[in-house]
């Protein structure tokens, strides 16, 4: 029976680390966590971990061509799924997990995974809507404080995915050590006893040097139950004449079973931290896809936004050109007596504010660059990178026939894509898992245990003889003479068998800290499932929103080219009443600057519709799938496709 135990055991060590590779693969970035776990010299090796990625991906470099970054937008996201840091902070975070279904496979606690997500920086935003400075504040003056610079550079806010709180669920009864172990012990002592007997009256001290070995594993299973198998084994020399064999040898083969039959028993509270770390294991690849979705979306707002401050940069220029002839004009009447002096100086201040207006559009597009440029690359202060113009190459195309689903339709695709949602369902989902072990631990503890023994004794006759009192020694037995392959042979042959079985229970008389543990995991399981009613309708709300957004900002798209039209109509009206002398170049300087307005109200209108539609994709989850962004190219740093150089474009 202990021969067939004993082969059970060690089959069932030696093959466990196999069943849990099965059980759960590992990613191939913490491959080498794994592989080899349980061999005796790889399970004690520091696993290896790629150094961090500093570096550009080529990409950046193909896209430059004389010193200027010719970026599409497809190209612009690109570049930030190879080398925004926020994705590569967060691609860790599965291996993370990963860590946490091993830790968990082999029966500990976990540590817990990362959840918090992190939003682009705001940028300088889109044109703003008004015609100069003094009237209506349209082109804010860079600040030279820095928190006035922060608030356009610095980073958004860092959202925390997490609905456990702050304070976790307990942790329910104690957990088997799934990992078998081997325990070796090895003693050796002397001692030396003064004698005060009649028996032995010539012994004046009882000498004796025991050495004492053992090695044995042990190893609990996912019912509770922990199984030990021990070798013991003691030699001993002493003076003892009473002694029939000396030297001698004391050997034992123990197996010792425990299988609580409450408290701690099942497997489903014994894998509940397996479960919790392989949902956490999803719940990593949700929160990575929600760092991906916000970073995508940053660079899609940062990207516009470029795009329409150029375009403002080339409305601001086109308004001093007109200011310039203006101006000219007004001096060429002036020369022929048809023009006042102050109306040359009202078309000189007007050119020097126009000028004031394009100074401060250039740096402002010029700022946005130096943001989209850094969101998009990993290095730190670079000169070479800082002086490279990003030159834009797509722009917003209005749909003018563009249907939109219905509002049904969106909540429901949200729902049910939204990754921020699915990763609080897991969550969730957890919380529930560990409230089974709270609900176990408030039961008492009851334990089966299990023994068997087989004992073993081999000698030399003892030689020894001074003081025996009452004749002679009786003489050996010659079952017990021989070597130590002896003693194997009768512990195998279970000469010498001892078992035992019992129970042991504890019952606590007020058991109120299981029972605080478990109440207040549940009211703080009740929280969470009102937590997640209230992200469901945050993410109802946003993609109300971000639907209303999208409809208002086709409305306001289509008023401001309208407005746009009838104003170029007016300053062409104007215009020309001044050349026949039936207006002043004061009006025409209003007009002039109420066109420059409406323009650059158009092209922030333009920027606001396509920003709107990115962000309806970003609250109903498709804005990966519509921008061609694969998930595993994004854990992996790497997009398969390709960017055309700036020449073939």
């Amino acid at each position: 029976m202990i021969r067939k135990t004993l082969v059970a055991v060690l089959a069932a060590c030696l093959t466990h680390g196999q069943d849990i590779q099965n059980a759960s693969p590992s990613a191939q970035e913490v491959k080498a966590l794994t592989d080899g776990w349980g061999t005796i010299i790889r399970g004690y090796k520091t696993p290896p971990i790629d150094p961090v990625r500093l570096l550009n991906s080529p990409r950046f470099g193909d896209l430059v061509r004389e010193g200027k970054l010719y970026l599409t937008l497809q190209d612009a996201i690109a570049l930030a799924v190879e080398n925004n840091l926020d994705i590569e902070l967060e691609r860790y975070t599965p291996q993370i997990a990963e860590t946490e279904v091993l830790r968990a496979e082999a029966g500990n606690l976990l540590r817990g995974i990362p959840t918090t997500v992190q939003e682009g920086p705001p940028g300088v935003g889109p044109p703003q809507v008004a015609g100069n400075i003094e009237e209506n504040g349209a082109l804010p003056l860079l600040g030279a404080s820095a928190p006035a610079l922060n608030n356009l550079t610095g980073p958004g806010t860092t959202t925390d995915l997490s609905i456990i709180g702050s304070i976790p669920l307990s942790t329910g009864p104690a957990l088997p050590d799934l990992d078998p172990t081997i325990v070796a012990n090895s003693s050796w002592n002397h001692t030396s006893d003064p004698q005060n007997t009649v028996f032995l009256p010539n012994l004046l001290s009882l000498n004796a040097n025991t050495t004492i070995g053992s090695l044995g594993i042990q190893k609990g299973f996912t019912s509770g139950a922990t199984v030990s198998l021990t070798w013991n084994t003691t030699y001993q020399t002493i003076n003892d004449p009473l002694y029939l064999y000396n030297p001698a040898t004391y050997s034992n083969i123990n197996l010792t079973f425990t299988q609580p039959l409450l408290q701690g028993f099942g497997v489903a509270v014994n894998e509940r931290y397996i479960r919790i770390a392989r949902n956490n294991r999803n719940v990593s690849q949700d929160v990575f896809k929600q760092q991906v979705i916000t970073t995508v979306y940053a660079v899609i707002r940062l990207y516009w936004d470029f795009v329409s401050l150029m375009e403002d940069v080339r409305v601001r220029g086109e308004a001093v050109s007109s200011a310039d002839r203006l101006l000219a004009d007004t001096r060429q009447s002036l020369s022929e007596g048809t023009a006042a002096p102050i109306d040359v100086s009202r078309a000189q201040a007007e050119v020097a504010r126009r000028h004031r207006d394009l100074d401060v559009a250039r740096t402002l597009a010029r700022l946005q660059s130096q943001i989209l440029k850094d969101y998009i690359t990993r290095t730190a202060v670079d000169p070479a990178i800082a002086a490279i113009e990003v030159v834009p190459i797509d722009r917003p195309e209005f749909i003018e026939d563009e249907k939109l689903p219905a509002l049904e339709e969106l909540v429901a695709t949200g729902l049910r894509l939204r990754p921020d949602l699915a990763q609080a369902r897991l969550q969730l989902d957890n919380s529930q898992i560990t409230l089974k072990g709270s609900r176990n631990a408030v039961l008492p503890q009851l334990n089966l245990i299990a023994t068997a023994q087989n004992n073993a004794l081999i000698g030399d006759p003892n030689a020894n003889t001074l003081g025996l009192a009452g004749g002679a020694r009786p003489g050996p037995n010659p079952f017990f003479l021989g070597s130590y392959s002896d003693a194997m042979r009768q512990i195998f042959h279970r000469n010498f068998p001892d078992y035992g079985a019992g129970v042991s229970l504890n019952i606590p008389l007020a058991n109120r800290s299981a029972r605080a543990d478990v109440a207040r995991d549940q009211l703080q399981l009740r929280q969470q499932e009102i937590r997640l009613r209230e992200l469901e309708k945050r993410a109802q709300l946003e993609i109300t929103n971000a639907l209303i957004a999208v409809q208002q900002s086709r409305d306001t798209y289509r008023a401001a080219q309208q407005e746009r039209m009838f104003e170029e109509v007016n300053v062409q009206a104007e215009t020309e009443r001044l050349t026949v002398g039936a207006s002043t170049s004061y009006l025409v300087i209003q007009y002039q600057r109420d066109l420059t307005a409406a323009r650059s109200a158009e092209v922030s209108a333009l920027s606001s519709y396509v920003e709107a539609k990115a962000t309806l994709q970003r609250a109903i989850g498709t804005i990966l799938d519509e921008n061609g962004v694969r998930l595993d190219e994004a854990l992996r740093g790497t997009v398969e496709r390709p960017s055309l150089p700036p020449g073939k474009r």
